[in-house]
């Protein structure tokens, strides 16, 4: 075999290597990425949050409320939101946590969460401490100033 033919062959070789080692790179990530998937309540207790993946984002939205309703019967809606067209929407089933990317270390971030107490959306940052517990961070500006809560899983699904 010639020189520039075996130079050839080396060089597919190590690039075909280098291909398929970026891709089992990015499905490791991808598969812990996906541990933060399932269903999470806050330690209020008010709610439950399930997480899903959208793409390559991970997003959560109420599926459950410990109290649903207003005292008059009615849903309970995004009142509380700075956008007057938002305050019929139904809390049950709203999109809380936006876009979160994982970033390794078990870590999650370049997301917003929406807190419908006081309609206000803050930077966050979640954080899976064990299978069974995440601390997600809400701020404004730096991450060192804001609020963590502990939330518990319920389930994956």
């Amino acid at each position: 075999m010639k020189k520039s033919n075996k130079f050839l062959a080396w060089t597919i070789a190590f690039v075909a290597f280098v291909i398929s080692s970026a891709f089992t790179v990015s499905v490791i990530k991808d598969d812990e990425g996906d541990k933060l998937i399932g269903v999470w309540e806050p330690s209020h207790g008010k709610a439950k949050v399930k997480i899903t993946k959208v793409g390559s984002k991970y997003y959560g939205k109420i599926v459950w409320l410990k109290f649903p309703t207003y005292d008059n019967g009615s849903k309970k809606v995004d009142k509380n939101n700075p956008d007057p067209k938002m305050h019929e929407t139904p809390l049950l089933g709203y999109k809380i946590l936006k876009d979160f990317e994982y970033v390794g270390k078990k870590t999650w971030e370049n997301g917003t969460i929406y807190d419908p107490e006081n309609g206000s959306t803050y930077n966050c940052i979640i954080k899976l401490k064990d299978n069974s517990t995440i601390e997600v961070r809400g701020y404004i500006g730096v991450s060192a100033i804001g609020r963590t809560d502990t939330w518990k899983r319920l389930g994956k699904e």
